[in-house]
């Protein structure tokens, strides 16, 4: 094994939070923007040095809007990056500047440390140091050469086991034992960066979730390591150990005995294969085997900005949701609202597909059943919670008032979408709150409401799109006779299609828009 660290990985809530904290407050370079390995819906961000070097990475599976988890005992629980000993001083003050939660500077194995709190509460360590070499500091406007973080220095894993656990690590991934201190000894590999392992016997246990750290890389040397590795792991009866290649490095996954999840890779072929040392990070990499698909996948992760970029900052409104601004945006906006079970990602392909022009603007059901969520609560598959009902759709009013102001939508220009349980609730808002809504697409609707308000909703546009072996579709031209009754200009159209979306909701929405009729 060549030892060392690789890069450390963990999961944040917010990515413009998550940018601006380690690219604008610590002045890391981003050098790689994908979509997730295993989830192409999932954004993935690698910070570095200016080379994008092993050693000097830390990356961030983006749970946009996600859980938060919990730091415990199976897992790793601090990040330290490695700064010169006299740069302590210039990291206090940018951190009482930017308004950086810091305390220290204290010392830990003989180094000045200070410790931070990134944006999600996980605890990042700046650690005074002359023990590593840097490979290549990335350069910042206002942070000196001398001042800038150099490359990792360590991580520390929690662990109830600590024997084990060190025993694990310096016999397979080429770290030796080194100093204690308290209840952590420090595991040092041959570069000098190190792994600490505490031990945290009696803590609670670890939990996934955003503020945590995923997993702990370490470097091997080639890929015939690599796999060497994973044999005597499976001779040992070490768990699984799958190997992937990552296009950036190839590695395996294991687990030692206290449960935290490691990772071993190899620095080649490194960042560049894909983009040159200039262009670093500039690109989003993408899934999809066709445009279309590699389209749908950009969609649904979020949007951020660098340090001087724009951004969109989201705003704290009645639902969780997930705004899409197109590099060339027309003026109008598409409000998605999903069905049963799905969240805010789920339709914004399809949104996408309607008008690629469009501000997108996709809100979570906040009334969960059985951890799922949904816009409103149902008694039966087709009875619902009439007050629950009521109560989401002055929820979802106020939501509209909010984010008009927020993100200059403009409501004259702006479309409904939704689909089963979403497009019902925008069903019920349209008879509770005449006028609100102007023009809404509802995709395998009902009237959700037992009893009708009288509402006048002359030059309201709405498109009905039903499947014809949709088992809800009895239950649609009761909605239909209540909009036509209210005076609203009706489109209905009945596709070939069960309850489940179909490749031709989107062309029919589009076509609708358009101002032609979707069963031409």
């Amino acid at each position: 094994m060549q030892g060392g660290l690789h890069h450390l990985t963990l999961i944040t809530r917010k990515v413009q939070a998550n940018v601006d904290f380690y690219a604008g407050f610590l002045g890391l370079r981003l050098v790689k923007r994908s979509a997730g390995f295993e989830d192409s819906a999932q954004l993935h961000l690698f910070y570095g040095d200016r080379l994008g070097s092993p050693g000097s990475l830390v990356s961030f599976l983006v749970w946009e809007d996600g859980a938060p988890g919990r730091v415990g005992e199976g897992q790793a629980g601090e990040i330290a990056f490695a700064i010169r000993p006299e740069a302590i001083g210039h990291w206090l003050t940018r951190a009482l500047r930017f308004h950086v939660q810091a305390t220290g500077p204290t010392q830990e194995f003989g180094e000045p440390v200070l410790r931070l709190k990134d944006p999600d509460g996980v605890i990042v360590k700046l650690v005074g140091t002359q023990a590593l070499s840097a490979t290549a500091p990335h350069a910042v406007a206002d942070i000196a050469p001398e001042d800038a973080i150099q490359r990792l220095r360590a991580a520390t894993i929690f662990t109830e086991t600590p024997e084990e656990t060190a025993g694990f690590i310096t016999r397979h991934l080429g770290f030796v034992e080194g100093a204690r201190e308290g209840n952590v000894r420090r595991l040092v590999a041959p570069v000098g960066d190190a792994i600490d392992v505490r031990d945290a016997a009696g803590f609670w246990k670890a939990a996934p979730g955003t503020g945590t750290v995923d997993h702990i890389a370490v470097r091997a040397a080639s890929r015939e390591a690599v796999l060497a590795l994973k044999e005597r792991l499976q001779a040992e009866k070490a768990g699984p150990t799958p190997a992937h290649d990552r296009r950036y490095f190839f590695s395996l996954y294991v687990r030692e005995p206290g449960r935290t999840l490691l990772e071993v890779a190899t620095d080649a072929p490194g960042f560049t294969v894909d983009e040159p040392e200039e262009r670093l990070g500039q690109t989003l990499f993408l899934p999809g085997k066709s445009e279309a698909e590699r389209q749908d996948a950009a969609v649904v992760l979020p949007q951020f900005g660098l340090p001087g970029e724009e951004r969109i900052v989201a705003r704290d409104l009645p639902f969780i949701h997930r705004l899409h601004r197109p590099e060339h945006e027309d003026g109008r906006t598409l409000v998605l609202l999903h069905g049963s079970g799905a969240n805010e990602l789920s339709l914004l392909p399809l949104g996408r597909r309607v008008d690629e022009q469009a501000l997108l603007l996709a809100l979570r059901g906040r009334s969960l059943e059985e951890g799922i969520p949904r816009f409103y609560r149902r008694l039966t598959p087709y009875t619902f919670d009439q007050a629950d009902i009521r109560a989401e759709s002055e929820a979802f009013v106020a939501f509209l008032e909010g984010a008009e102001q927020a993100y200059g939508i403009d409501p004259g220009r702006t479309t409904f979408i939704g689909y089963s349980n979403g497009a019902n609730l925008i069903a019920a808002t349209l008879f509770l709150h005449p006028g609100l809504i102007r023009r809404a697409a509802l995709l395998r609707s009902m009237n959700p409401l037992d009893s009708v308000p009288q509402a006048a909703l002359a030059g309201t546009d709405v498109l009905l799109l039903q499947g014809q072996s949709d088992p809800y579709r009895n239950y649609a031209p009761a909605l239909e006779t209540a909009l036509r009754q209210a005076k609203a200009s009706v489109t209905a159209v009945t596709l070939k299609a069960g309850h489940l979306l179909t490749a031709g909701d989107a062309p029919a929405v589009k076509t609708w828009l358009e101002g032609l009729d979707p069963a031409d």
